[in-house]
């Protein structure tokens, strides 16, 4: 991989001096109305070529600081609804114990408050 690497850092910078080389005519660049600038055209190529690399490595900045700053409220989210859930279980629990109380006070199914005979066998 390590050659692989090389072999193509190698060519780029082989094609970047060649066409320097071969690209020495003077340019003139117009920025605004009245200002200019006469430069050799791989210069000019080669100053573009930087102000595009920067511009890209600000633009991967700013994406990782969107995306962390996502994942910050992302977390934050998670951990109030863990601590929702948590406070939801505990009602939970709170109701259960509370219905189970209510229930402890209630006659069991099938009995009720008048004392029952109980059934006589037939002997045979």
């Amino acid at each position: 991989m390590r050659q692989l690497n090389f072999l193509l850092i190698f060519s780029f910078g082989l094609a970047t001096v060649m066409f320097t080389l071969e690209n020495t005519t003077p340019t003139t660049v117009r920025f605004l109305p009245g200002v200019s600038a006469t430069l050799p055209l791989a210069a000019m190529m080669l100053v573009v070529g930087g102000i595009g690399a920067t511009a890209a490595w600000v633009f991967a900045v700013w994406t990782g600081v969107v995306k962390k700053v996502e994942q910050l409220q992302e977390q934050t989210e998670l951990e109030a609804q863990q601590v929702r859930i948590r406070e939801l279980e505990e009602d939970v629990q709170r109701y259960r114990a509370t219905v189970d109380a209510q229930l402890s006070l209630l006659p069991a199914a099938g009995e009720s408050s008048a004392p029952t005979p109980e059934p006589q066998l037939e002997q045979t």
